[in-house]
């Protein structure tokens, strides 16, 4: 979702550092609501179908998304989750129905269940080569702590609580 033109690398990504600073947001307990859905995890074994299914009815996260919204007013809005990229089309129907800002969505390969930890700092650097990161906005402690490590400064979204198997999915299991 390029706004305009800009001039690229060949990895297609800005690398006119003069644009506005990035403003990185998660989307699941961040911006979207998963607690009813987390029931999907409680079960042996975890049902990862239902589980992603249920993302469209995610309700929003209130002060996730006026965060996001005030953001966008200074930033340009990147979205980064640990959602596999099999679930593109809901995220970004999930995104406009709540009329969020647009902007690029980072998703996990499908197949890659490393922790998120290490998959979101990778993108985080690799963003980071080109743009300034003025914010991450993330609820996994263990994604802030090595983001935060790595130097960039990080906002913990603490307003939802995970569950048990939520904090497993994202820090240990690589599935969101």
């Amino acid at each position: 979702m390029r706004r305009g033109k800009r001039p690229l690398t060949l990895s297609g990504v800005s690398d006119d550092r003069s644009k506005a600073p990035l403003a990185v947001f998660d989307l699941d307990n961040t911006l979207a609501d998963t607690t009813h859905r987390q029931r999907f995890l409680e079960r042996r074994p975890k049902d990862w179908d239902g589980f992603f299914s249920a993302a469209p009815q995610d309700p929003p996260v209130p002060e996730g998304i006026a965060l996001v919204q005030e953001s966008a007013q200074e930033c340009e809005i990147v979205y980064l989750t640990g959602r596999p990229e099999r679930c593109r089309r809901d995220t970004l129907d999930w995104l406009a129905a709540q009329g969020l800002p647009e902007g690029r969505v980072h998703m996990r390969r499908d197949a890659d269940r490393r922790p998120a930890r290490f998959t979101k700092l990778e993108i985080l650097r690799r963003l980071a080569r080109t743009r300034e990161i003025r914010v991450l906005v993330d609820d996994d402690e263990l994604v802030c702590a090595d983001a935060r490590r790595a130097g960039f400064t990080v906002v913990r979204a603490d307003w939802v609580t995970r569950s048990a198997e939520m904090k497993a999915a994202q820090e240990r299991e690589g599935r969101t």
